[in-house]
């Protein structure tokens, strides 16, 4: 399977078929996984843990947006052999009781609205260091030979500050020149210099005010880090001015 990272932007994606389709159609590029394990930037515990593998549990974490937001489901199975896979992967917990966050079931309802493939969870470990996020995704990588999509969700920019959430304004230049250097370096498999994102960044603090949206790619970097992938961007373009919704595949 290859491996995934995508910028879920904001919760309206569920109802947004326009921004939807973009989703819909790289799934139709993927082979279909026989589960998907996903890392999302709303869900932080250090050490990781695993999720529900009850069906379709979730959670509707966000306030003022439309009141149909909250009606939407997504009734996916759990996946409790994969939680067992992951546990014995990475010898982290289990917690039952963690629904799905919205940076889960909004890109999977976009992703697969059949809501077919069995899901599972696992938290973002944020306060370890890169080069342990990094380490995390590479102990995740046998996963793909069984079929397993490893999904990183968070945002490539994500500085709500600069947002414009009335108009369409052009992304602002330190946006734009912080998800160059993104590409650039995954492009050219830079795992050292992507791990030093800190430092060696333009713009790294306006791009994210804090890091957890950045974080789960990190862990898709070192999922994907085994097989010197092929690196593409399936989704690209801003929304609401700074919001980046750039998604990195690699093969």
């Amino acid at each position: 399977m290859p491996v995934l990272f995508v910028s879920h932007g904001a919760p309206t994606l569920a109802l947004d078929d326009i921004a939807g389709a973009d989703f819909a159609r790289l799934a139709g590029e993927l082979p279909r996984p026989r589960s998907v394990l996903v890392i999302s930037a709303h869900w932080e515990a250090t050490p990781a843990r695993i999720g529900t593998t009850r069906t379709g549990h979730i959670v509707h974490d966000f306030a003022g947006f439309p009141r149909e937001l909250y009606a939407v489901r997504y009734d996916a199975p759990g996946a409790p052999a994969l939680a067992s896979r992951v546990g014995e992967l990475l010898g982290v917990p289990h917690d039952d009781a963690r629904p799905w966050d919205h940076g889960v079931w909004v890109p999977l309802l976009r992703l697969w609205p059949d809501a077919g493939i069995p899901v599972l969870q696992l938290a973002l470990p944020s306060r370890s260091t890169p080069p342990d996020l990094f380490e995390l995704g590479r102990r995740l990588a046998p996963l793909r030979e069984e079929g397993v999509l490893v999904l990183a969700s968070g945002g490539m920019v994500h500085d709500f500050g600069s947002i414009d959430w009335i108009g369409d304004s052009p992304p602002p230049s330190f946006a734009l020149e912080f998800e160059r250097w993104v590409r650039r370096t995954l492009l050219a498999r830079d795992w050292p210099r992507l791990l030093r994102f800190a430092t060696d960044t333009p713009h790294h603090r306006r791009a994210h005010p804090t890091d957890e949206h950045f974080l789960p790619l990190l862990i898709a970097a070192g999922a994907a880090s085994t097989t010197d992938p092929t690196v593409t961007f399936p989704i690209e373009g801003f929304e609401l001015g700074s919001l980046s919704r750039l998604a990195v595949r690699f093969d």
